[in-house]
C-alpha cells in the first residue's frame, strides 16, 4: 500500500455557495483512496509590504506550514475579467513572499467553473504562468473547464457526468504526480 497523500486546497471564491466551492467538493469527493485535501480559507487581508515588514498574518503562515507539510495543491478559480480571482492572486502574492516559498516544485492542481462557454479557461492560463515564476509543477491533463456552471449543479451537487469524470481524472494526475515527485526525491 502507497504512503498516504495529502493536499491543501485553495478556493479563489469567497462566497459559501460559489460553483468553484460546489466543484471544490465534488474534487475532494472523487479523490482516490489514499489522499485527503484540507481547505484553506483565504479570506486575508490586502498584499501589502508595510504589513509584511511587520509580520506575516497569522491565516497565511498557517497556509504556509500546510502548504510545506503538503504534498501537493489544488488551486479552483472563477474568472473575473478574463483572469483568476483576485483573492487567489492575493492569496498566491502573500505566500510567494515567504521562505521557503511553498508552491516550488509542489505538483498543483488547477480547476475552476464559470457561467461563460471557457469554463475559466483564461483564468486558469494566467495561473499557470504565474506558477511558471513560483516553480510550481502544475499538472497538465486533464484540463477541467466547467463551461455554463449553472447548468452543471443541482442543488449544491455537481450533476454533470462529464465533469465529474474529469476531477476524478484530475485527482489521480495530481496523485499520480505527487508519487512521482517523491520517487524522485529519493533517487537523489
Amino acid at each position: 500500500m502507497s504512503e498516504p497523500i495529502k493536499l491543501v486546497a485553495f478556493c479563489g471564491s469567497l462566497r459559501k455557495a460559489s460553483f468553484n466551492r460546489l466543484a471544490l467538493t465534488a474534487f475532494v469527493e472523487r479523490l482516490p483512496a489514499g489522499v485527503t485535501a484540507q481547505t484553506i480559507e483565504i479570506d486575508w487581508p490586502l498584499y501589502n509590504a508595510d504589513i509584511q515588514a511587520q509580520g506575516f498574518p497569522a491565516p497565511v503562515q498557517a497556509a504556509q506550514k500546510a502548504m510545506l507539510e503538503a504534498d501537493g495543491v489544488v488551486l479552483v478559480s472563477p474568472e473575473y475579467n478574463y483572469g483568476p480571482s483576485g483573492v487567489l492572486k492575493n492569496a498566491i502574492d502573500w505566500l510567494s513572499r515567504m521562505t521557503p516559498q511553498p508552491f516550488a516544485a509542489k505538483p498543483i492542481a488547477i480547476f475552476g467553473a464559470a457561467g461563460g462557454a471557457l469554463g475559466s479557461a483564461r483564468a486558469q492560463y494566467q495561473l499557470r504562468q504565474i506558477l511558471v515564476f513560483l516553480d510550481g509543477r502544475p499538472v497538465n491533463k486533464p484540463e477541467v473547464m466547467i463551461a455554463q456552471a449553472q447548468n452543471r449543479f443541482t442543488d449544491g451537487k455537481l450533476t454533470d457526468e462529464t465533469a465529474g469524470k474529469l476531477l476524478a481524472d484530475l485527482g489521480a494526475s495530481l496523485a499520480l504526480a505527487v508519487r512521482q515527485a517523491r520517487a524522485a526525491a529519493n533517487v537523489k
